[in-house]
């Protein structure tokens, strides 16, 4: 994260959910409070993509809904959705336009 946003100037970030090992949902094992509080430090939006409706959990469910009602962190169900959240300019550059 820190080379992305010192070498490229790039405070916005979505990566696919298949990126984050599978405890990084299970908010007991507290990895992913370790993990989004160093974006959050440094000041770097985050956006994770992909299907969360497999996931029954319900602090996980709050957690999501809680993120994204803010503009740091977010859970987005695809990329096109993510890009809009970071910005339409990332959006045009991601999308080829």
């Amino acid at each position: 994260m820190m080379t992305v946003k010192y070498e490229t100037g790039c405070g916005k970030i979505a990566l696919n959910k298949e990126a984050f090992v599978p405890e990084f949902f299970i908010l007991s094992r507290q990895i992913a409070g370790e993990v989004l509080e160093k974006f959050i430090t440094y000041r770097t939006w985050l956006a994770i993509c992909g299907d969360f409706s497999r996931y029954t959990s319900g602090p996980l469910r709050d957690f999501i809904y809680e993120s994204n009602r803010g503009k740091d962190i977010f859970f987005a169900e695809g990329w096109e959705q993510a890009f809009q959240r970071l910005g339409a300019e990332q959006a045009e550059q991601f999308a080829g336009k």
